[in-house]
């Protein structure tokens, strides 16, 4: 009995204990004001915690390494690999290629959200007649790659680096969508078809797709919109709402960590560093043994007792053998292969080296790993705004999609508020005219015209930094060379490509609005805090608690 009144005590005071934690709440570090309260002002702070990824990614720890220190020797003379070395952030990278069911979704959406919208559809439809060649019958594969489902777990091909970008866009706002609807943070799912409850296909109650920016921006709410789920609303100046009792709700921020970062195209340092997986050979620090293709050895065949003498990727081995002699094909594949063909490599990656060239974000220039910066590295970016319909109310401006317009960046720094509001009264008539069209440049004496200039440059600001610190003539291209800001990167090797471009650090470039039978992509996502992936295990200092303000 004693036994059972004393475990009945220490219960009782643990349960008491743990009641008296919970209802203290956070304070501010610096001025002392508790959190979360809604009868004093109503602070919200929120657990931190590392972001999960996205569906289909895998986290990458970042980490230094040297950028082409894979490739042996260059033997293409083209001495646009030199070695570098970088650091690379830490981030999320797809498990797979994008396959042709990925991209068949992805169709399906356009069809059944914007149905009069042919345009729409035949942009985004992947160019099939990729797989034709004069001399070579490929008929049955501009026919049947795309949509036969035999070919659904194989990687989508015939995409230009355009479509894949859109394609990312699109991902975004459908895993945030998802999100928010399985969770009660917008209408569900089943309820979107019935009255009050929305329309169908995603559209909401307002005509128009959900828009991961326009809804963070506070553009997509209210009802036919708004979930039984919603974040309470603790500001004072909060309306009585939908929650229960009449209690005051909001829509998801950024500040909740619920959303999940865009999907892009990794860049070509992230693409190298994920391919290489180097973490497999590393003990504190030390580089057990470098690698020249995504796995171990010097080989392409496995050396593993049970596939021993495979080949370990999909590529063309010589000319005319695309996948072996019949009866016993060695990498099983003759064109592509599904995209969870072969073992992964050590970040759990598959088909980082052959099956299909991988497109990533970068523009291509010869002399790039000599002048980008050694922290995430990457060329290629084209800095702009979200255009603003309504300064006075922070209000993006929307194209016929529902995403927001956006313009070149102006400065580099944020405008003043004076300046931003001259510059959308300037831009007022213009965009009433056409509201898709780029924002005019800001005429002198419109503004101050010298506070949008870096200082003491006597240059004015340039957004465009796909060509920086170029030295070639522009006026020559397609005369002495086919290198423009439209060159994009692709890399990885493909199913018609030599062992040679199995090496991560090899790269091409082709034309971004043009396509291939033998480049697809995969997707990344930015991992936003604490760079450690599994910090178990691992010695740290110790962090110590602020101690909290007492004002008696």
């Amino acid at each position: 009995m004693k036994i059972l009144f004393t475990k009945t005590a220490l219960g009782l005071l643990a349960l008491g204990a743990v009641m008296s934690s919970c209802s203290k709440r956070e304070q501010s570090q610096k001025t002392g004001i508790t959190y979360n309260d809604k009868n004093n002002g109503g602070y919200e702070r929120f657990r931190q915690s590392h972001p999960s990824p996205g569906p289909g990614l895998v986290p990458i720890e970042g980490g230094t390494f040297v950028m082409g220190g894979s490739a042996d020797q260059d033997i293409t003379y083209d001495y646009n690999n030199v070695r570098r070395r970088v650091t690379v952030p830490s981030f999320y990278m797809d498990e797979t290629e994008v396959s042709n069911q990925d991209w068949l979704d992805y169709l399906h959406w356009i069809n059944i959200t914007f149905p009069q919208d042919r345009e729409l559809y035949y942009n985004a439809v992947p160019d099939t007649l990729v797989w034709r060649h004069p001399l070579s019958y490929n008929e049955p594969y501009v026919d049947n790659y795309l949509r036969h489902p035999a070919f659904q777990d194989y990687p989508v091909v015939g995409v230009t680096w355009d479509q894949a970008q859109d394609y990312c866009s699109w991902r975004t706002d459908r895993t945030n969508e998802n999100i928010l609807r399985e969770t009660g943070k917008m209408v569900a799912w089943k309820d979107m078809g019935k009255k009050g409850g929305g329309g169908d296909a995603g559209i909401a109650a307002n005509g128009q797709p959900f828009n991961t920016d326009i809804y963070l921006n506070g553009q997509m709410t209210g009802a036919g919109i708004d979930g039984k789920k919603m974040m309470p609303n603790l500001s004072p100046n909060a309306q009585a709402g939908t929650g229960k009792g009449g209690k005051a709700v909001r829509p998801v921020r950024m500040e909740d960590g619920i959303l999940k970062q865009a999907y892009r195209l990794p860049s070509e340092a992230e693409w190298e560093y994920a391919a290489l997986a180097l973490a497999g050979n590393t003990q504190f620090e030390n580089i057990d043994d470098g690698k020249i293709y995504t796995w171990n050895g010097m080989g392409v065949r496995s050396a593993k007792k049970k596939t021993r003498g495979l080949i370990m990727a999909n590529f063309k081995r010589g000319n005319g053998d695309n996948a072996g002699v019949g009866g016993y094909l060695n990498d099983k594949a003759d064109i592509t292969a599904p995209v969870r063909s072969y073992a992964p490599n050590d970040f759990g990656l598959y088909n980082m080296a052959g099956n299909v060239n991988e497109w990533v974000a970068d523009t291509y220039r010869q002399t790039s790993f000599e002048e980008f910066e050694d922290f995430n590295p990457f060329r290629g970016n084209e800095f702009s705004n979200k255009r603003l319909a309504d300064p006075s109310k922070g209000l993006y401006a929307k194209d016929k999609y529902g995403k927001p317009i956006k313009d070149p960046a102006h400065a580099n720094k944020k405008l003043k508020y004076s300046e931003l509001l001259a510059l959308q009264q300037q831009n007022t008539v213009a965009q009433s005219a056409n509201p898709n069209a780029p924002l005019a440049t800001p005429q002198p004496g419109s503004l101050p015209i010298d506070s949008l200039l870096p200082k003491n440059s006597g240059k004015a600001y340039n957004p465009d930094a796909r060509g920086e610190k170029d030295e070639v003539n522009k006026a020559l291209y397609g005369t002495t060379t086919l290198v423009n800001d439209h060159s994009k990167v692709y890399k990885g090797g493909s199913w018609n490509d030599m062992a040679f471009w199995l090496n991560p650090a090899t790269r091409r470039f082709m034309d971004q609005d043009e396509a291939s039978a033998e480049v697809g992509f995969r997707c990344a996502m930015t991992l936003v805090g604490a760079p450690e992936i599994n910090p178990n295990g691992k010695p740290h200092y110790p962090v110590k608690k602020a101690k909290p303000f007492k004002t008696r």
